[in-house]
């Protein structure tokens, strides 16, 4: 078992990447090198790629420290099976407010390890890939990015490694912020800065609702405290679930707000908004926002307090519902995007919703399984469209096709993550995503069923949607790219068609040999020797949550891979053969499309309706005719009536003896009259 100093550096090594690269290494570049060796290209400053060696060093440590948290993570999940799943490590105490200790710690459990390994090494491979993908960044512009992808990671490590919920927010809060400097990396674009600050915002809608859940054990720890428990502490709220101080009413609005909270960064209805403009970002960024870091950060939330949810029924039944239909929901949309990262968006939104839906029915380790699964295969489409993007100029498939001869390694890792994704045995997403219908299957009741059979349908769209990008994308003939796109600002992005450079090529290589053979091996059907029967079942089922494995329904997985495989070929039909035409069916169901097009509207709901006319429109300007119309006019009137009193008591100032003289007795005579009269 590793240390307690070795698993926070696990934490501390990104995270210090990120101070030496933002505090130390951008500074230095206005200092060390010249305005003329940038411009000349001097060799005492710049790499043979034309990167200075301040600007390649800041890539440099930032994979150094990411590599280190990786193997760590690896030691540690090592550690973990061979202490069957104990948490060795002790809370440090911070502060102490009345009965109550806030406290600062590591919660080693199953979940911590598996998601550390999740998160390290898809971070890793995505810093590998971004420096071949962000060559085209001149020195600043590398560092800050290198910069704020170290705080991104070592945010999402810090969220993982949490013993109590006050830490765990502090976490969460900084994934937020992360996110934000990153989708809005290139700020000059307006659209990025507007998606930016967009996913800031829907985020803090739901995390208001955590909030709400924190704020409600902090004032009620009293209860806790008579049990000996710490309100705050994680481990201890499982205590008090199994004590019943947390059950019926109480379990429900807490779980309430943990679920507001996990909502908004997963990108699950209704705040689902945000997730496809943060497209706007980097793609190596897209990739670690859907693969290993914030919308993951939602699942793991509920994950994470799932003894708090199992108490209240109401809340499982939510979660079924709002995951069941996140999934076909996202699905829908993705069926008409026509930009590819937006059609990998869209899917990642109905993959958390398959997540969800699994929590839901109280598939605990499925749930975690699929999240596993799908960050390797997920993390291979968003950086496969990213390596086309590098060729073709572009991200909108209308102008891409062809792509397969001339990128035939993208081709091919591409195909791999899409089968995947649409669930095909005997491939990584299959397995899993197979293990989520057959828990919702096997639930007890209606509400279980209805998930069912919305996951369902959405795997079949799920085939047809992503097959639908890789034919558009790779087959057919090159339509020119960035060239008939008619694109401004592409920052690098121009059209050369060959294969992406090895730091690009080498992460879809390992990516795909995940997206291929991970699912099975790390939860084989049967005894591999090294690794046993449903080893990932029964690893979490170590940690506070009881597990119950299922068996491999051989009679469902057959048909809802011929749900997906339908999709496929309906996809090929489409636009490989173009025996159904696309464009006579979006005109047949024209007001469809339209509504699939445009989202169902949600975006104007949101901003033109209860942005701009309701809170605009209707509170802001009540606020302001208030502040105008009565504040300003109490004030006035208060100035008004003390410059009144202040002149007719200056009346009185004359400055005449005989007249204070007459008052002074005036007064004396009233007082003892008033006292006469009163006796």
């Amino acid at each position: 078992m590793l240390s307690e100093s070795l698993v926070w550096l696990i934490l501390f090594a990104p995270l210090a990447a990120f101070v030496i690269i933002g505090f130390v290494i951008r500074p230095l570049m206005r200092l060390v090198i010249p305005v003329a060796a940038q411009e000349h290209g001097d060799d005492s400053t710049h790499s043979a790629h034309g990167r200075s060696i301040l600007g390649g060093s800041a890539g440099i440590l930032a994979i150094i420290a990411i590599g280190v948290a990786f193997v760590l993570s690896i030691v540690a999940l090592f550690g973990s099976i061979d202490n069957h799943g104990d948490s060795p490590y002790i809370a440090h105490d911070w502060l102490t407010v009345g009965n109550l200790e806030f406290t600062i710690g590591i919660l080693m459990d199953p979940l911590t390890t598996i998601m550390l390994v999740v998160v390290t090494s898809v971070s890793l491979l995505v810093q590998i890939y971004s420096v071949g993908y962000m060559s085209h960044e001149d020195d600043r512009g590398y560092a800050r990015y290198y910069a704020y992808m170290s705080l991104f990671s070592a945010s999402m490590i810090g969220l993982v490694l949490a013993s109590n919920i006050v830490q765990l927010f502090a976490f969460w809060e900084l994934v937020g912020l992360s996110s934000y400097l990153l989708i809005g990396f290139w700020f000059t674009r307006p659209s990025a800065a507007a998606a930016a600050k967009k996913a800031f915002i829907v985020t803090r809608i739901g995390d208001f609702g955590l909030l709400l859940g924190i704020m409600y054990l902090f004032f009620h720890q009293d209860a806790f405290t008579a049990a000996g428990l710490n309100s705050l502490d994680i481990v201890d709220i499982y205590t008090a679930v199994d004590a019943k101080i947390i059950a019926g009413g109480v379990a429900t609005w807490i779980a309430a707000g943990i679920f507001a909270g996990a909502v908004g960064k997963s990108g699950q209805f209704p705040l689902h908004t945000w997730l496809p403009d943060a497209m706007e970002g980097p793609t190596p960024v897209s990739a670690l926002i859907h693969a290993a870091t914030m919308v993951a950060a939602g699942v793991f939330l509920v994950a994470r307090f799932f003894p708090v949810f199992e108490a209240s029924e109401t809340m499982m039944n939510v979660i079924i519902l709002i995951g069941g239909f996140t999934a076909l929901f996202a699905a829908t949309m993705g069926l008409v995007a026509t930009d590819i990262k937006r059609v990998l968006a869209y899917s990642t939104v109905s993959q958390l919703g398959y997540m969800m839906l699994a929590l839901g029915v109280g598939a605990y380790s499925v749930a975690i399984f699929h999240l596993f699964t799908h960050a390797f295969f997920k993390a291979l489409l968003f950086l496969g469209s990213g390596s086309v993007n590098h060729a073709s100029g572009t991200f909108d498939m209308r102008y891409m096709g062809g792509l397969r001869k001339v990128m035939p390694i993208t081709y091919a890792s591409f195909v791999i993550g899409g089968i995947s994704l649409a669930g095909i045995l005997p491939f990584a997403g299959g397995w899993s995503k197979d293990e989520v219908l057959t828990a919702a299957w096997n639930g007890a009741g209606a509400i279980p069923a209805i998930g069912f059979w919305m996951a369902l349908l959405a795997a079949g769209m799920t085939g047809f949607y992503i097959f639908r990008a890789i034919i558009l994308t790779f087959h057919g003939d090159f339509r020119k790219g960035a060239d008939a796109e008619g694109i401004e600002d592409t920052h690098g992005a121009e059209v050369h068609l060959k294969e992406s450079p090895i730091a690009m090529v080498f992460p879809l290589i390992l990516l795909s040999i995940a997206a291929v053979g991970i699912g099975f091996v790390v939860n084989p059907l049967f005894d591999l020797g090294i690794v046993p029967q449903h080893w990932f079942g029964h690893f979490l089922g170590q940690g506070p949550v009881h597990v119950e494995i299922e068996d491999f329904n051989v009679v469902l997985a057959p048909i809802a891979m011929l749900v997906s495989i339908s999709g496929i070929v309906l996809a090929f039909l489409m636009y490989q053969t173009k025996v159904v035409s696309a464009e006579q069916l979006g005109a047949r169901f024209k007001p469809v499309y339209i509504l699939l097009v445009r989202k169902y509207y949600f975006d104007e709901l949101y901003e033109d309706i209860i942005v701009r006319r309701f809170f605009y429109g209707g509170v802001a300007r009540t606020l302001d005719w208030i502040d105008g119309s009565i504040i300003n006019n109490i004030g006035k009137f208060i100035g008004w009536l003390g410059a009144n009193v202040g002149t007719a008591l200056r009346q009185l100032q004359t400055g005449q003896t005989q007249e204070y003289g007459a008052a002074i007795s005036i007064g004396i005579l009233t007082i003892v009259g008033l006292y006469l009269w009163f006796l």
